[in-house]
């Protein structure tokens, strides 16, 4: 896997309280957006969804069609699209377009769809979801691959479709992983990515499951049978965090939406494999660091989050990403990003390694050059007196 770690976020979003407004919220996704680009962040994923009040943005495709030519290198990912609502044509057809607009910024992140509500709607039993996402992602392959395809379910019917248009790059593809091992294994199968947004739940999953290790388990055991790679570089971990200063000023920070947070997963989205507990806000503070659920706390914190996330994962992961909300009020949730940027990126980067070795070389030579630089200044008054005491003699 690559050395150096990645840093995104995992953009839904939530915009909680319920009740705000949307035009001002969707705008407000564009500059976090531009502000995680100017702070050097690696990826951002957005999704797709319907129903329940605050995830706002329906189309991720069009989106980040709009936020692409705000940034300039940050790499922009449909986090998820929820395959079994779309044709898988013109998923292919309109994520083509996009790939070509960003020249080759764009990841294809798909799942089956986290809202029961949303496939309620269009009448897709969710019991269901899962196994139309692995027929889809199929058909979509071949699309992207140039074949002509025939393909006829319940949903929808293709007869000799094929895109006009082939792909700007070699976009990276991306399957969600919650609870279940449908997306290990659609990735295992086509050696693609997986984003893992259940990898900080094992403390809440049922019969104690290690959601992280059953992930890339799944992952290697289909890999192998389909004669591909299960590359650790392609494995993203999602979590949520918010870092302040201090440890204290962290939970302040959080006060100020966190309650809104849990009674949305309590009370609204029907999420099962997403159980937060807690009914005062000290409560559920405590129940994100006290589970490993999230961190609310300092940039050390955050470092050693991760490199417990590491450690779990028995070989690595190419990315970290948070899992954004709105715990904190809008100032204070940038900062909480410029922070993970300023302390946490180099502790697993080497960014920062250089600078220290360098101040550390400094320090040990410091003795020995700093005598000599005295020495040195004291030769040149002594230079410059005697130039003095010759002049006023002559």
């Amino acid at each position: 896997m690559a050395d150096k770690l990645r840093f995104g976020v995992f953009h839904a979003p939530y915009h909680l309280p319920m009740g705000q407004n949307p035009n001002l919220a969707l705008h407000r996704d564009l500059e976090f957006i531009q502000h995680l680009d100017r702070l050097g962040f690696d990826e951002a994923w957005v999704g797709e969804h319907h129903s329940c009040g605050c995830e706002l943005i329906p189309d991720p495709i069009v989106f980040l069609s709009n936020v692409a030519p705000r940034t300039s290198t940050i790499k922009l990912g449909t986090g998820v699209l929820s395959l079994p609502y779309h044709n898988p044509l013109w998923v292919a057809d309109r994520f083509i377009l996009l790939d070509h607009l960003t020249r080759g910024r764009a990841m294809l992140g798909l799942g089956p769809g986290a809202l029961t509500t949303d496939a309620y709607m269009i009448g897709i039993d969710p019991l269901e979801q899962r196994n139309a996402l692995e027929e889809d992602v199929d058909v979509l392959k071949r699309l992207f691959a140039g074949e002509v395809v025939t393909h006829k379910t319940d949903r929808y019917t293709l007869v000799e479709a094929r895109t006009q248009v082939r792909p700007y790059s070699d976009f990276e593809v991306a399957v969600a992983a919650v609870a279940s091992p449908t997306g290990p294994r659609i990735a295992g199968k086509y050696g693609d990515g997986i984003l893992s947004i259940g990898a900080t739940m094992s403390a809440m999953a049922p019969d104690g499951v290690d959601t992280l290790a059953l992930h890339w388990d799944v992952m290697e055991q289909k890999a192998a049978e389909y004669g591909q790679v299960a590359d650790r570089s392609k494995w993203r971990l999602v979590g949520p965090m918010h870092i302040a200063e201090t440890r204290e000023q962290a939970r302040e920070d959080v006060r100020h939406g966190i309650d809104a947070w849990f009674e949305y997963f309590q009370d609204v989205q029907s999420a099962v494999h997403f159980e937060v507990a807690g009914k005062t806000t000290d409560e559920r503070i405590d129940f994100v660091i006290n589970s490993g659920l999230g961190v609310i706390g300092t940039p050390d914190d955050a470092i050693e989050q991760i490199s417990k996330l590491q450690a779990q994962s028995n070989g690595g992961f190419g990315a970290y990403l948070v899992m954004t909300h709105e715990w904190a009020n809008w100032s204070t949730t940038l900062r909480s990003y410029e922070l993970m940027a300023e302390r946490v990126f180099p502790a697993f980067q080497g960014s920062a390694d250089s600078l220290r070795a360098s101040a550390k070389w400094a320090s040990e030579e410091r003795g020995t050059l700093g005598g000599a630089q005295m020495k040195s200044v004291q030769n040149a008054m002594a230079k410059h007196a005697a130039e003095n005491d010759a002049r006023s003699q002559s």
